[in-house]
């Protein structure tokens, strides 16, 4: 991470904290629905088969930078499917470095080529083991490993959502993490059950268990990307929510935390990792400040 970037982020957490302000700083736009795929978990994808135009996307980057958010993610959908003539999402991300962002992902399936050194990350799923993870999405855990290792750059994050299917394979992804040079690090959530997904959700002690694990892969150095100290919040579901730094666009739309706000008692089922980190964060918990500066000084 720069230092100007590290300063600012910095300052707006002091002045967050200190003034328990609500401003914006990470955002998230959709810039399509359309997937490839038809995984177990996923309620959001193939529903319009939308195909946003760059020029609006373009106006939602300006309107999120406006709002103060300055971390883009690029979100689907399958995000590299995304086209508007010529342009592919390399077009998005070179555009909102342009504009100001400082840092700019992308998240994936990573059932394409990845050749996108621009991004600062690049979220690609990876669901478990070889077997579960092809339960889930289809037969594309070889495509995606594949991918990885012929990768352009060693921008990549594996990300897990553990539900009742994968969650006896945390392991086997860290140990995947470990092993291919391209994987920055992993990060993991928890499943949030959609109405038609709800026998997807694990328990409480489930969530126990995935997290001891989680907890030794990285004592054992595996390279995880997120907050220890935030796991006894998530397992317990005591965190705080919405997070009101973070908000999601979809076709003009704004959604304060993540399009799941928008379903009837969903955020009390929340399993997004993030929204626990950033919701402490931001109240001034002492060793979550402490635990994310180690952690994003040392994969961003």
């Amino acid at each position: 991470m720069k230092v100007s970037t590290f300063i600012s982020f910095a300052k707006f957490g002091i002045k967050t904290i200190l003034f328990k302000k609500k401003d914006s700083i990470l955002g998230t736009i959709i810039v399509t629905d359309r997937c490839n795929l038809k995984c177990k978990h996923c309620s959001v994808n193939n529903i319009s088969f939308v195909m946003y135009t760059y020029n609006q996307i373009c106006v939602e980057m300006e309107l999120l930078y406006n709002k103060g958010v300055r971390i883009l993610f690029f979100c689907g959908g399958e995000t590299f499917l995304w086209q508007d003539g010529k342009k592919t999402i390399r077009d998005l991300v070179i555009r909102a470095k342009k504009i100001g962002f400082l840092i700019v992902n992308v998240v994936t399936n990573g059932t394409f080529k990845i050749d996108l050194p621009e991004a600062d990350l690049i979220l690609l799923s990876l669901d478990g083991d070889r077997v579960h993870h092809n339960i889930i999405r289809g037969d594309t855990y070889d495509t995606i490993i594949n991918n990885i290792k012929n990768a352009t750059a060693d921008n990549i994050c594996l990300y897990m959502a553990i539900n009742k299917i994968n969650k006896d394979y945390v392991k086997d992804v860290c140990e995947v993490a470990k092993s291919l040079e391209n994987v920055r690090a992993v990060s993991f959530n928890f499943h949030t059950p959609y109405p038609d997904t709800k026998e997807l959700a694990i328990s409480r002690e489930e969530k126990e268990e995935c997290c001891n694990v989680i907890k030794d892969m990285k004592k054992n150095g595996a390279p995880i990307f997120n907050l220890i100290s935030a796991f006894p919040y998530i397992i317990n579901n005591s965190f705080p929510r919405p997070c009101y730094q973070c908000l999601v666009i979809e076709n003009g739309e704004i959604s304060t935390c993540g399009r799941c706000i928008n379903v009837s008692s969903l955020c009390n089922d929340c399993g997004y990792f993030f929204v626990a980190e950033y919701t402490l964060l931001f109240k001034g918990d002492l060793r979550i400040i402490f635990d994310m500066l180690k952690t994003y000084l040392k994969y961003i």
